[in-house]
């Protein structure tokens, strides 16, 4: 029972070892999808840094957006502040990531808010 734990334990700690870091940017703006799952309207929109925007109810603010270094159109993720106008508190505060946009997603019964990619100019 022991060599097992030990094992099982060996085993862990590779697979928790630290993946080699990639170099990121920061990108001035970002190109955000927003659909209205009522109407079925998609509209892409164009953020920059510190920008807010409102499309529909919502407001969207843009903190930041990386990028890997070299590559603006590859895996973005842009960090987001969403609120909905004449509402208290946020729908939704973190990192939204282009490739994943389930695994960090904004939770609205009309409104779906993706990254697509990060814009440099």
């Amino acid at each position: 029972m022991t060599r097992r734990f030990l094992s099982i334990l060996i085993s862990a700690l590779v697979c928790a070892a630290p993946v080699a870091a990639q170099d990121v940017a920061s990108a001035s703006g970002a190109i955000l999808r927003v659909l209205d799952k009522t109407s079925g309207d998609a509209k892409d929109l164009e953020v920059q840094r510190g920008q807010m925007v409102r499309e529909g109810r919502l407001q969207i603010a843009m903190q930041d957006c990386r990028y890997p270094a070299g590559n603006p159109s590859g895996n973005a993720y842009a960090a987001l502040e969403i609120s909905e106008v004449d509402k208290d508190g946020l729908l939704f505060s973190g990192w939204m990531i282009a490739s994943s946009p389930a695994l960090s997603a904004l939770e609205h019964q009309r409104y779906d808010v993706w990254v697509i990619r990060c814009t440099t100019s």
